[in-house]
C-alpha cells in the first residue's frame, strides 16, 4: 500500500506494475522568483471564475498583483519579457523548479492553447480525488464506440467490467481515450458533467486560463488550457504518491471480464523515451514521468516531470512543437535551463 507525504492519497495500489524508479496562501510577487528568462508580457485573471469562452485571455486585471491563490506555487510574475530561444519554436514552454518556486524558463505561458492527450492529467487528478481504485467501472456504450479517425483505444467492447486503478494506467501510460470516457461517466454519470465538475475543480487551483469539454483532449475547439494552468495540474497530482508511482511505470498488465464473464487483458508498454532509455534528459537530471499528446490542430505537447541528484523537482512543459518528436527535442534544449538556474 502506498502512502503519501500528506496523509492524503492512499488508496492506488500499483501491483503488476514495473516502474522505473491550493488551498492555503501564495503572493504574486513572493510565490517564486525568475532566475533565467522571465516570462513574456502577458497577464492572468485570477478573480476565481473561469476564463470566459474568447481569445481575449489576456486582459489586465488590476487585482492580480494583490490577490492571494495557492499554496506552495510558483505564480509566474505577469510583467516581465521572455528572453528568445531559437531553439524553442513551440508556440508555448514553461519549466519550474517546483522545489524552490522559481521559474527557469517561460515563454507563453498565457496564451491559449489545445493540450491534445496532456488533458488526461486533469481527468486523473478526478479520478485520484473523487474515486476508489477497486471500484468496478462498467464500459457503457459511449465509451466503447469512440470512432474519431487517429483515436488511442484499449478496446473495451460494452458491458466489460474493469477495475478504476486499471483504467487509471491504461489512461496515462497507454493513453486510451476509452478509458477516459469510462473514468468520466463513472464519476459523473456523462462526459459533460464530468467535465463542469473538472472544470470546477480546476478553478479552485487557480487555474483560468482552461476550458475542458471532454476527459481524452481529442480535439474540440472550445476545449483548451495554458501551459501556467498544466502546470498548476501537474503540482497538484505531484501531491499523490499515487499519480507519481503510475507515471513511472514502464509496463503493466490491465485486466478485466467482458459481459460474458471471461477474462480479458491488454499489455501496456510505456512510449515515453525517457523511461524506455530511447532519449536522455541532460546530465543529473532523471525522468520521472509525464504525458504526451499530439493532434493536427494541437501538435505535439508535452509535460514532464524531472529530478536532479538533490531530489529537487522540475516540471516542465511544451505546448505545440511541430511534432511529437519536436516536443521531447525542444524539451531537452529547455531543460539546459536548469543548469542556468543553479
Amino acid at each position: 500500500m502506498i502512502r503519501t507525504k500528506k496523509k492524503m492519497k492512499n488508496k492506488w495500489v500499483s501491483a503488476g506494475c514495473v516502474c522505473a524508479a491550493l488551498i492555503g496562501i501564495c503572493s504574486l510577487l513572493t510565490g517564486c522568483s525568475v532566475d533565467t528568462v522571465p516570462v513574456s508580457d502577458t497577464q492572468i485573471s485570477y478573480d476565481g471564475e473561469a476564463a470566459s469562452d474568447t481569445s481575449d485571455n489576456n486582459s489586465d486585471n488590476s487585482s492580480a498583483d494583490s490577490t492571494l491563490l495557492s499554496e506552495d506555487v510558483c505564480i509566474v510574475p505577469q510583467k516581465s519579457n521572455t528572453a528568445t530561444d531559437a531553439a524553442i519554436t513551440a508556440d508555448a514552454a514553461l519549466l519550474i523548479d517546483d522545489s524552490r518556486h522559481k521559474v527557469l524558463y517561460a515563454q507563453n505561458v498565457y496564451g491559449t492553447e489545445y493540450p491534445a492527450s496532456v488533458s488526461k492529467i486533469a481527468t486523473a487528478l478526478m479520478a485520484i480525488k473523487y474515486a476508489n481504485p477497486d471500484d468496478t467501472v462498467t464500459i457503457s456504450n459511449n465509451a466503447s464506440h469512440i470512432t474519431e479517425y487517429g483515436a488511442r483505444l484499449c478496446g473495451f467492447q460494452e458491458g466489460d467490467k474493469i477495475s478504476m486503478k486499471d483504467l487509471l494506467y491504461c489512461m496515462l501510460i497507454y493513453s486510451g481515450n476509452d478509458a477516459s470516457v469510462a473514468i468520466a461517466e463513472h464519476i459523473s454519470g456523462s462526459e459533460a458533467e464530468f467535465a463542469s465538475k473538472m472544470n470546477k475543480e480546476l478553478v479552485a487551483l487557480g487555474v483560468s486560463g482552461t476550458h475542458f469539454v471532454n476527459s481524452h483532449g481529442l480535439h474540440d475547439d472550445n476545449h483548451y488550457t495554458t501551459a501556467y494552468d498544466l502546470y498548476l495540474i501537474f503540482h497538484e497530482l505531484l501531491k499523490y504518491d499515487d499519480f507519481r508511482e503510475i507515471i513511472q511505470c514502464t509496463k503493466y498488465t490491465a485486466t478485466w471480464e467482458n459481459a460474458q464473464g471471461k477474462k480479458q487483458s491488454l499489455e501496456i508498454v510505456s512510449s515515453d523515451p525517457y523511461l524506455t532509455g530511447s532519449k536522455q534528459p541532460p546530465k543529473g537530471l532523471t525522468a520521472i514521468g509525464g504525458k504526451s499528446g499530439a493532434t493536427v490542430k494541437a501538435g505535439g505537447c508535452l509535460i514532464m516531470y524531472f529530478q536532479d541528484k538533490k531530489k529537487r523537482d522540475y516540471i516542465s512543459i511544451i505546448l505545440k512543437a511541430d511534432s511529437s518528436y519536436g516536443a521531447y527535442t525542444q524539451m531537452n534544449h529547455l531543460l539546459e535551463y536548469v543548469k542556468r538556474g543553479k
